[in-house]
């Protein structure tokens, strides 16, 4: 049971971070609405640095920004492949959460990849068949007019008549707070980054605090809070507890030394699951230091989150080639780098 609870304050660590992470991205994606479109241009290289810019983004916004984009023919197929290898969907605030060092470094090596990728795809192969089914759908990205992130002349409402969502995830950051204050949550962490936690946890709270209603049911709470949280903490939780019963009942640390070209097409082939989740199990062995960076590249590099899940209802042709595409790449990459050494 020991286990279990210590299992469980990790997970609720990890997930109050994404959270906190997760709402802020989203606060900042609402203010700057639009200023992407003012860069795109015809020139294929903006296109995939755009593109690379929003893969890199942690979460799923820029990802289904670009699909939206490739429906309605404004980017490339190259571009769409950029975006899908250079994002790590959810899976990205975890990875800055347990290895933020070793993140940073894969976020910039698969945001290289994936822009020189989208080059190659575009000059080698053209989507012709896929295109065809490509319909002129909107998809839904929170670009509604009146949507403001800050009214300071209704704050003082929001502070004396809280609505039950805002009241609600007030709570649930104040919960953070104080488990990380006393030591409860995260209590091993080094004074720098419990301080940094807490700067993070508190500007969260001041922006459930200040935004206005709308912004706080459709983006926070319908968005963050019930759609992605309790998957989350779920595959967070479900993925440390496995991962604590492998290793400490099971010899997988010796099945997977001697078997480690097998692992990393195993996490390569997981990237064709077009959900959020799986790669944390890739995850969690690297910060456990069972497996070489290489294959947390492979992995990276294959899978995308549950970024292309739109483009399913858009085109099945092209979310299998994005998918093949990828897998190409990561098996080319990852391939390589596990040879060398890394």
């Amino acid at each position: 049971m020991e286990l279990v609870y210590k299992t469980l304050l990790h997970a609720i660590m990890i997930t109050g971070f994404v959270f906190v992470m997760m709402l802020v991205i989203e606060y900042i994606n609402v203010q700057s609405k639009g200023l992407w479109q003012k860069f795109l241009t015809k020139n294929k290289w903006s296109q995939y640095l755009i593109a690379g810019l929003l893969g890199a983004i942690p979460g799923c916004l820029g990802a289904f920004t670009i699909v939206a984009m490739y429906s309605h023919r404004l980017v490339s197929f190259g571009a769409l492949v950029t975006t899908m290898i250079a994002t790590s969907g959810d899976e990205s605030f975890v990875m800055f959460a347990l290895i933020p060092e070793k993140a940073i470094l894969l976020t910039l090596i698969i945001f290289v990849v994936g822009v020189l990728a989208g080059y190659i795809t575009d000059k080698l192969y053209k989507p012709t068949k896929a295109l065809e089914q490509i319909s002129t759908h909107k998809l839904p990205l929170h670009n509604e007019p009146d949507c403001k992130c800050f009214e300071k002349d209704k704050i003082w409402f929001n502070l004396f008549h809280p609505s039950f969502h805002r009241i609600t995830t007030s709570i649930i950051i104040l919960i953070l707070i104080t488990g990380v204050s006393t030591g409860i949550i995260a209590g091993g962490l080094e004074i720098w980054m419990k301080i940094s936690v807490l700067l993070a946890f508190l500007f969260s709270l001041f922006i459930v605090i200040t935004v206005p209603n709308h912004f706080l049911k459709k983006h926070i709470w319908a968005h963050i809070v019930k759609k992605h949280l309790p998957r989350i903490f779920l595959w967070v939780f479900g993925t440390l507890l496995l991962m604590h019963f492998l290793m400490n009942y099971i010899d997988v640390q010796a099945w997977i030394t001697s078997n480690m070209f097998v692992v990393l097409i195993i996490a390569i082939l997981v990237g064709l699951i077009p959900e959020s989740g799986p790669h944390l199990i890739f995850v969690t062995l690297f910060a456990q230091g069972s497996i070489p960076f290489s294959i947390l590249l492979a992995s990276s590099i294959s899978q995308d989150g549950h970024g292309m899940l739109p483009m399913l209802a858009e085109s099945r042709r092209t979310f299998l080639a994005v998918k093949i595409v990828n897998i190409i790449y990561a098996f080319i990459v990852g391939a390589s780098t596990f040879l060398l050494g890394f």
